[in-house]
C-alpha cells in the first residue's frame, strides 16, 4: 500500500509518500510545494491544485493521509490556510482517492509516542522510521509522519480484527482493536 502524507499550509506544502513492502514502511518520496509569491490567492491556490495533481500522477498512491488544521495565527490566516486545504483536497478528490484526516497531536503520538513532542523529535523519529540519510525540513517531515500514522493506524486496524476472528475460535473474549477516524 502507498500512501501520500500532506501537510497542508498556504506559503508551504509538505507531502511524503511511503509504502508498506513486506510488513516494513518504505521511504519513496518526499517534499515542499510553493506557490509564487506576490501573486493574487487564485493563483497560489491554483497552484497548489495542480501540483499536488502532479504529486498524486507521479507516486500513484492508493489513499492520502491530510493533517487537520488546529490553530491559526489570525482570522485572515485561517481563512486562507482553509482555501488551501480546500484545493488541496480538490486535487486529491479529482485523483480519485481516499482521504485521512489525523489531528496533529495524534500524528505525532503515532510517530513518536508523544503527542506533544516537538517539531525537532518529530524529524528524528521519521529519518529513524525511514531510515533516511538526513533530516528532512519541517513541512515534508509532517507530511511524511501523517503518511507513517496512517500507516500504523490501518496496521492497528488489520490487527485488531485479526485478533477478534482468532480469539472467537478459541473460544476467548476477544477485544477488537480499532483506530478512531474523524469524519
Amino acid at each position: 500500500m502507498r500512501i501520500l502524507g500532506i501537510d497542508p499550509g498556504s506559503s508551504a506544502t509538505g507531502y511524503g509518500v511511503v509504502e508498506r513492502r513486506a510488513g516494513r514502511l518504505v521511504h519513496v518520496a518526499h517534499g515542499t510545494l510553493r506557490p509564487p509569491r506576490n501573486v493574487p490567492l487564485a493563483s497560489r491556490l491554483d497552484h497548489l491544485y495542480r501540483t499536488v495533481a502532479e504529486v498524486i500522477a507521479l507516486h500513484a498512491p492508493d489513499c492520502v493521509a491530510v493533517e487537520q488544521v488546529f490553530v491559526a495565527a489570525s482570522p485572515r490566516s485561517a481563512l486562507v490556510l482553509g482555501q488551501a486545504r480546500g484545493a488541496i483536497l480538490a486535487a486529491v478528490a479529482a485523483g480519485g482517492l481516499p482521504v485521512n484526516e489525523y489531528a496533529p497531536a495524534r500524528i505525532t503520538r503515532s510517530v513518536t509516542g508523544n503527542g506533544r513532542a516537538n517539531k525537532q523529535q518529530v524529524k528524528f523519529m521519521v529519518k529513524r522510521l525511514l531510515a533516511l540519510d538526513r533530516l528532512p525540513v519541517n513541512d515534508a517531515a509532517d507530511a511524511l509522519a501523517a503518511a507513517i500514522s496512517h500507516a500504523n493506524a490501518g496496521r492497528l486496524d488489520s490487527l485488531g480484527v485479526a485478533r477478534g476472528a482468532a480469539g472467537r475460535r478459541s473460544g476467548s473474549r476477544a477485544v477488537l482493536i480499532t483506530a478512531r477516524r474523524p469524519l
